[in-house]
């Protein structure tokens, strides 16, 4: 709780850049619904996602990614390349934990800032309001999701202890994610095998799976079997971290520090 909050207050120091971080969310909001409603007005509207739908949908994967793009594992990488992860593997913590803690704390910060974004945000574009229990299974969903992102980040940062540097790791990684998790663009636009395809990635767990739940293309006699799944890619990543972390603890390289 502790490396938490001191996250929270280190990010939220520089103040100028929380009001931009808010001006540019609705900035992209209204890019957005100009983009998809171009788009819309010289196609033919998706079967089940109508236009209001798909704004709804750009939306709320834009707000979303103010808080799965915060990246608190990043400090393994930076510690490696300063040399500081040999102190903190001797300290008595459970250094995974703080990472995760950390980025705990950034994002509870960022998620913040969806609350004035999301208001601002209702000022340009219509945003489809689900019930109630469709609601809380995109909530649960979401934190699902959020674990699975966090793993992701994990394994790629921790590269770093046989690389020393994992950024171009992630960058790859990174736009993969974007492209096939459903954050830019509906999985269910993907046609044939490769729409299949996607669907059985890693990346539909954090993106794609709450987005559907919330516009209502998953229904609800799907909704086990869709949570079922994301679990499953959690606990996967989990241990796949797990075990890269106890190897990577027992072979430290340090470049410089």
């Amino acid at each position: 709780m502790e490396f938490a909050r001191k996250a929270f207050a280190r990010e939220a120091t520089y103040r100028m850049e929380v009001v931009t971080n808010v001006g540019s969310v609705v900035l992209r909001v209204y890019l957005l619904r100009c983009l998809w409603t171009a788009l819309y007005a010289e196609n033919a509207a998706p079967l089940n996602l109508p236009l209001h739908g798909m704004i709804t949908y750009a939306t709320i994967a834009l707000l979303m990614s103010l808080i799965l793009e915060v990246d608190g594992t990043r400090l393994i990488r930076e510690k490696i390349r300063e040399g500081g992860i040999a102190t903190d593997l001797m300290k008595p913590i459970s250094v995974p934990l703080y990472f995760f803690a950390d980025g705990i704390g950034q994002t509870l910060l960022q998620a913040l800032l969806v609350i004035p974004s999301l208001l601002l945000a209702l000022l340009i574009v219509h945003i489809d309001v689900p019930p109630a229990p469709t609601l809380a299974v995109f909530a649960l969903s979401f934190l699902i999701g959020y674990g699975v992102n966090f793993f992701v980040n994990f394994l790629m940062n921790s590269v770093a202890f046989w690389t020393l540097e994992s950024f171009a790791v992630q960058l790859v990684v990174r736009w993969a994610s974007d492209l096939l998790s459903g954050q830019i663009i509906p999985l269910t636009f993907f046609p044939g095998v490769f729409g299949r395809l996607v669907f059985a990635l890693p990346f539909a767990a954090i993106y794609s799976t709450p987005l559907l739940i919330y516009v209502g293309i998953i229904p609800r006699t799907a909704w086990a079997l869709s949570l079922a799944v994301q679990v499953l890619w959690l606990l996967l990543f989990a241990v796949l971290s797990t075990a890269l972390w106890r190897a990577a603890a027992r072979r430290v390289v340090i470049q410089g520090g």
